[in-house]
């Protein structure tokens, strides 16, 4: 691989496996999505991950669906093993609540996070993230053909539901716009996901593209395809 150069910057140059998401960590078992131990085992493997962001009696939780008090993994923690482990992958922030933007940005700064990205908040609540730490991602898909602040947005998520994944040409338009963009791995949606790689690792290159992210729930299988000679 030709990236050798790491750096902490979504903008900069880093090893292709901290462009790997990690969907939820690196979980061996559905229990331990969004648990520290699978934040940990991501980490410690170099990769980056995706996680959910809420609120719970006004502490922000990392969690996908509601939470319930006593069981959801409060963010300083997630964010205190990312300084500890001095992990340099991306964090891709699933914001899951209105109103999170001021107390983010303010975990953001305490840990002096620079690798954070957010996404699939409400189109009203976007704009109070654009001035914050974290860079801020639209959302592309066949159900929203139209990006909110597309202009204004760091990156694009690119994901599907009707159709099998995303297409190659999505990616593409996004990069000549001098986007960064995450791909939802199909296997997210339970479809299979080769196909899909296949295409991406042909026509995108994510091994040659800093700014080209593979959200996954088989993170260490992604690294090994997208760095196979083609």
């Amino acid at each position: 691989m030709a990236v050798d150069l790491v750096s902490t910057s979504l903008g900069g140059h880093i090893e292709m496996k901290a462009q790997i998401l990690a969907h939820r960590g690196a979980w061996t078992s559905v229990s331990e999505k969004n648990c520290l131990e699978a934040f940990e085992r991501a980490f410690a493997a170099g990769f980056g991950v995706e996680t959910d962001i809420r609120d719970l009696d006004n502490v922000l939780v990392v969690s996908h669906d509601p939470p319930r008090s006593g069981l959801a993994l409060p963010v300083d923690k997630l964010f205190a093993l990312y300084r500890r482990m001095n992990a340099t992958g991306r964090l891709a922030l699933n914001i899951k609540a209105d109103g999170l933007a001021l107390a983010l940005n303010a975990l953001l700064k305490d840990y002096a996070i620079e690798t954070a990205f957010v996404f699939d908040m409400s189109v009203p609540d976007m704009r109070s993230y654009f001035n914050s730490r974290a860079r801020v991602f639209c959302r592309l898909s066949d159900a929203e053909t139209h990006p909110a602040f597309y202009n204004k947005c760091a990156g694009v998520w690119l994901d599907s539901f009707e159709i099998p994944h995303s297409p190659s040409e999505w990616g593409h338009k996004a990069l000549a716009d001098g986007k960064s963009i995450a791909l939802v791995s199909p296997e997210l949606h339970t479809r299979p996901h080769l196909e899909a790689w296949s295409e991406w690792r042909t026509r995108l290159n994510p091994a040659q593209n800093d700014n080209v992210m593979i959200c996954t729930d088989f993170p260490a299988e992604a690294l090994s395809f997208f760095q196979e000679d083609r």
